[in-house]
């Protein structure tokens, strides 16, 4: 799933809440993380095994599932499956969507925390 719109006041509630899912897992929240820091060249998933600490089956697992939720593409490349973060707009979205609203319903302003 992707979300069409990089403005967190167009992110649905239901894709949001898919998208969060995708990445409740500590192992594919990993697979993410060190798919975003190889950048858009992306990882063979022998080398994204490797920095990930995931393998075999359960790789393919959570991978497919972050592909799913639009999050990771994969691509042949020869004979190698190469795996690239490609939704950088949704996982900013993400982390506006839970900021956007912060301190709406306190009493007090928000001057303990910065949301860049």
């Amino acid at each position: 799933m992707k979300i069409e719109s990089p403005h967190t006041d167009d992110l649905d509630l239901a894709i949001a809440a898919s998208s969060f899912a995708a990445l409740g897992s500590e192992q594919r929240l990993g697979v993410l993380r060190v798919l975003v820091r190889a950048g858009p060249d992306g990882l063979n998933i022998g080398t994204l095994g490797e920095r990930s600490g995931v393998t075999g089956s359960t790789l393919t697992h959570h991978v497919k599932i972050l592909a799913q939720a639009g999050l990771v593409k994969q691509a042949r490349q020869g004979r190698s499956i190469i795996c690239a973060a490609v939704a950088y707009d949704q996982i900013k979205s993400l982390s506006n969507f839970l900021l956007t609203a912060c301190c709406a319903d306190s009493t007090t302003a928000c001057k303990d925390h910065d949301h860049g």
